[in-house]
C-alpha cells in the first residue's frame, strides 16, 4: 500500500512539473546573459537616481538605440525573426521598440484575423456579436501563438535586445477592448504579466496613435490592460504612446503612475517635443519613441526618410534632452516583401556613427542649454510644430553642469557664437562629421574658457550636406 502511495504521489508530481512547463514557459530565468559580450547590457533596467536616464543592473547608463519591428509577429517566421535581430545586433541596436503582440486592423489590411504567417491565431474563442478579430475572447488565449511569442522573446534575449512589447496596439484593437470590457482586459494585462514578467529584458509600450486617451472610457480600458500586467509584474518598466503627429506620454496625467519613461512622438522638428518632455513633471526618462522613418513618406509636416533628416533627428533628440531613440524603417517596421535587402542603409550606418559619437561622451549628464547661455549667436529659427524636420535650421546645444564638455548640433552652415566661460578651463575644439564619424581639430587650442568665440563649420560634410557637430573639451577630459 505504500508502495503505491508513493507511485501515485511521484505521479501527480510528474504532471505537476510538465504542466508548469508547458503552460508557463516565460517563467523561467531567461538566459540571455550567460556567455554574453562585455558589452552587452547586463538586464533588467531600471530608471537612474536622477530619474533622468536608464540605467542596467550594474549602474551602467543604457543609451536607447532602438529599432521598431511592430509587425513581426505577423509577417515573418522564426527562423527570419532570428535573422533580423542578428543583423541589428550587429548594427548596434540594443533595443525592440516595439513589437506588437498581435498585428491586425489599419496597419496590418491583409492579416484579417491576426494570424502568424503559418496560421496561428491568437485567441481560440470570440465574445457575443461576431468572429472576426474585433470580437475576440480575450480570456480564450491560444497557447500555441504564445508559445511562437515566447520563442521571439527569447531570440530577441540570445541577441542582448531589450524587448518593448505592445501588449494591444490601439490602432486596431479598441474595438475589441471594447467588445471585451474591463475585467477581461485587467485579466488579459495578468496573463501578459505572468507569462512575461520572468524576463529581465521585457518592457511594455502601450498604445501606438493613441489618439483616443482623450476619451475616458477607452483610456479606461487601455489602463486596465496596462495595470494587470503591473499587478504581476511590477519591475518591468512600462509607457505610453499618445496621439499621432506631436505628443508626450505625461500628456495624459492619468497615464504618469503607470509609465516610468515620457515617450515623445512627433513629425516636426524633434526638439520642440523633446524639449516639452524634458520639462514635463515628474522627471522621467524622455526618450524619441516615433518621428520621420528611414525610406519612408509620412506624417504631419511631412517629410522623407533621408539620411539627412534621419540625422537632424538624432543629434537634436540627445541634445534637448532625449536619452535615445526609436529609429524606423519601412521595411522593418512592417517586413514588407523585400525587407532584408532594405534594412541595412545609409541611416542605420550613421545612427551607429550617432551613438559611437555620444557613448565617447558622458551623455546621461548633458543638460539642454535652454536659456542659450552656452550658444549665444547663430542659433537660427525655433519654429513650431508645423516647422518640417527638412527646412529647420536650428542649433540645438547642451553641455555638462561641471563645464567638462559643450555639445552643438549645428544644421546650417554659418558661424555661431559660445560662451566659452561655460568651459571649466582651456579647451580642446573639434568639427564632427555625422555622415562618416571623423573629427576635424579646430586650430588654436587649447583655447581659452573666457570671453565669447565664433565658431564656423568646415563647409559641405562628407555626405555633401552642411550639418556638422562641434565638440568642445575641457583639458584634462
Amino acid at each position: 500500500m505504500k508502495q503505491a502511495r508513493r507511485l501515485i504521489i511521484r505521479f501527480v508530481l510528474i504532471v505537476a512539473a510538465l504542466a508548469t512547463t508547458t503552460t508557463a514557459p516565460a517563467q523561467s530565468a531567461p538566459k540571455s546573459e550567460a556567455g554574453k559580450g562585455s558589452h552587452a547590457p547586463a538586464y533588467p533596467l531600471k530608471v537612474s537616481a536622477n530619474h533622468r536616464y536608464l540605467v542596467d543592473k550594474n549602474g551602467k547608463p543604457f543609451l536607447i538605440v532602438g529599432d521598431t519591428p511592430q509587425g513581426l509577429m505577423g509577417r515573418i517566421s522564426e527562423k527570419d525573426a532570428e535573422h533580423y535581430f542578428a543583423d541589428r545586433e550587429a548594427h548596434g541596436f540594443n533595443t525592440l521598440g516595439w513589437i506588437d503582440v498581435m498585428c491586425a486592423g489599419n496597419d496590418y489590411p491583409d492579416i484579417t484575423d491576426a494570424a502568424t504567417p503559418d496560421g496561428i491565431k491568437p485567441f481560440t474563442g470570440y465574445v457575443a456579436g461576431g468572429t472576426d478579430y474585433k470580437h475576440y475572447d480575450l480570456s480564450k488565449p491560444n497557447e500555441a501563438y504564445f508559445v511562437r511569442l515566447d520563442h521571439i522573446v527569447k531570440l530577441a534575449t540570445n541577441h542582448h535586445l531589450l524587448v518593448f512589447l505592445d501588449p494591444i496596439e490601439t490602432i486596431g484593437w479598441l474595438p475589441t477592448l471594447r467588445n471585451n470590457g474591463m475585467e477581461a482586459a485587467y485579466a488579459y494585462g495578468q496573463f501578459l504579466g505572468k507569462r512575461y514578467g520572468g524576463f529581465s529584458n521585457v518592457a511594455w509600450l502601450n498604445g501606438n496613435d493613441f489618439n483616443l486617451w482623450t476619451i475616458p472610457s477607452d483610456d479606461d480600458l487601455l489602463q486596465a490592460v496596462s495595470k494587470g500586467i503591473r499587478s504581476v509584474a511590477p519591475h518591468q518598466l512600462q509607457t505610453v504612446e499618445l496621439h499621432v503627429r506631436t505628443s508626450s506620454s505625461f500628456d495624459d496625467p492619468r497615464w504618469i503612475p503607470l509609465s516610468e519613461l515620457n515617450s515623445t512622438y512627433t513629425y516636426s522638428a524633434t526638439y520642440i517635443q523633446i524639449l516639452h518632455s524634458y520639462n514635463q513633471k515628474p522627471v522621467a526618462p524622455d526618450y524619441l519613441v516615433e518621428a520621420h522613418y528611414d525610406l519612408e513618406d509620412i506624417g504631419g509636416p511631412k517629410d522623407f526618410g533621408s539620411p539627412l533628416v534621419l540625422r537632424k533627428q538624432n543629434y537634436w533628440t540627445m541634445l534637448s534632452g532625449g536619452v535615445g531613440q526609436f529609429y524606423g524603417n519601412r521595411y522593418s517596421w512592417s517586413f514588407k516583401e523585400g525587407w532584408k535587402e532594405k534594412i541595412d542603409t545609409p541611416g542605420v550606418e550613421q545612427l551607429g556613427i550617432w551613438k559611437k559619437f555620444f557613448l565617447s561622451l558622458r551623455w546621461q549628464d548633458l543638460v539642454p542649454d535652454q536659456d542659450h547661455s552656452t550658444v549665444t549667436g547663430g542659433l537660427g529659427t525655433f519654429g513650431n510644430v508645423d516647422t518640417n524636420v527638412s527646412q529647420s535650421d536650428y542649433c540645438t546645444a547642451a553641455q555638462t553642469r561641471d563645464g567638462e564638455t559643450v555639445v552643438a548640433y549645428v544644421p546650417t552652415s554659418r558661424a555661431i557664437t559660445v560662451n566659452m566661460a561655460k568651459l571649466r578651463g582651456p579647451a580642446q575644439g573639434r568639427w564632427f562629421d555625422p555622415s562618416n564619424g571623423s573629427y576635424q581639430e579646430i586650430a588654436g587650442g587649447p583655447l581659452a574658457n573666457s570671453g565669447s568665440k565664433q565658431f564656423t563649420p568646415p563647409g559641405k560634410n562628407h555626405d555633401g550636406d552642411e550639418d556638422w557637430v562641434l565638440l568642445l573639451e575641457a583639458a584634462g577630459h
